[in-house]
């Protein structure tokens, strides 16, 4: 058993009914030797009885309602405010299974000097290893993606996901990782402080890792942590994919200005024209980067795609 450390364990539904039960149960086994772990469920104004059944499990979850669809940063915040300040806090989608012993290799690590945040290795449906790592966003890695499509731009090392096999062997600090399973320490989120709820959902987790970066933590990948994400190849809806795109330069305007967000928009309009023939997913992107169309954030999420949260770059749909 580790050394007594609060944990608290927060989790996002909307709709999540077919995939919780099965992260509760990996939970139940995961948190057994984390003698003060705290499990929250915040729900997005669920129609599938997702905050019911939650309660009626025996990991018995504090469930918080949030009462409206809020969006994934908000959900977060929701959670974090509950936890005392000492508290570490591991943020996990509701479509995840936690392994054997990775919460624990996960906190072991988070304990090392100057580390502020862990990702774990996601292993998806298939038992294959997803690349979850990723560069900074640069306009290198945005034309890169663009051009070539994610997996080969990234097999050079211009594109923003990292797919060098090696890459995934040793524990090593990263940008950003996807985030379907993040672990912050509560030192990180005392220097960071809050999710940034403008994003709704789509780089909010880019945007606190960079945080997290930039207060002069390390975010540290741990191969021996090992998560599996049901997310896989599932089609994405269009309003969300738009919302994805549209968030990219959200997020470069906040860190790189006016102009660079400009330039990072020309290169995304260049990327959807190129893919637009593929389908109406590209095409509802395109519209919104001209600006005939506004993503809607508050009204995106459905049933159907409650669960999805990863999005490739490399040009196809999925988690």
């Amino acid at each position: 058993m580790i050394h007594p450390q609060i944990l608290g364990v927060a989790i996002v539904t909307y709709n999540s009914a077919d995939v919780l039960p099965t992260l509760l149960d990996s939970l139940r086994d995961a948190l057994e030797p984390v003698p003060h772990a705290k499990v929250i469920v915040v729900d997005n104004q669920s129609a599938d009885g997702s905050p019911a059944l939650a309660e009626r499990h025996v990991l018995a979850p504090n469930v918080l309602r949030m009462g409206r669809n809020a969006g994934y940063s908000a959900a977060i915040n929701a959670a974090a405010r509950v936890l005392p300040p000492e508290a570490d806090l591991l943020v996990l989608n509701p479509d995840v299974t936690i392994e054997a012993g990775a919460v624990l290799r996960m906190m072991r690590v988070l304990r090392a000097s100057g580390v502020g945040a862990v990702v774990p290795a996601l292993i998806g449906d298939s038992g294959e290893l997803s690349c979850s790592l990723r560069r900074e966003p640069s306009l290198v890695t945005a034309l890169g993606d663009a051009l070539l499509g994610g997996t080969l731009a990234g097999s050079f090392g211009w594109g923003e996901m990292i797919t060098a096999a090696e890459a995934y062997q040793a524990s090593r600090s990263v940008d950003w990782a996807t985030g379907a399973a993040l672990l912050i320490s509560a030192e990180a989120r005392r220097r960071a402080g809050e999710w940034d709820e403008g994003y709704f959902l789509y780089s909010e987790e880019t945007d606190y890792m960079r945080r997290i970066r930039e207060s002069g933590l390390q975010i540290r990948f741990v191969p021996e942590a090992t998560v599996r994400h049901r997310g896989g190849d599932s089609n994405v809806n269009p309003d969300l994919y738009a919302l994805m795109v549209s968030n990219r330069v959200r997020y470069f305007r906040r860190w790189h200005g006016s102009a660079a967000a400009a330039a990072l928009r020309a290169v995304l309009i260049l990327q959807e024209t190129i893919r637009a023939g593929t389908g109406r997913t590209h095409r509802r992107a395109l519209r919104t980067l001209l600006g005939l169309r506004s993503p809607c954030a508050a009204f995106l999420l459905r049933p159907e795609t409650a669960t999805v949260h990863v999005l490739r770059t490399d040009g196809r749909n999925g988690s």
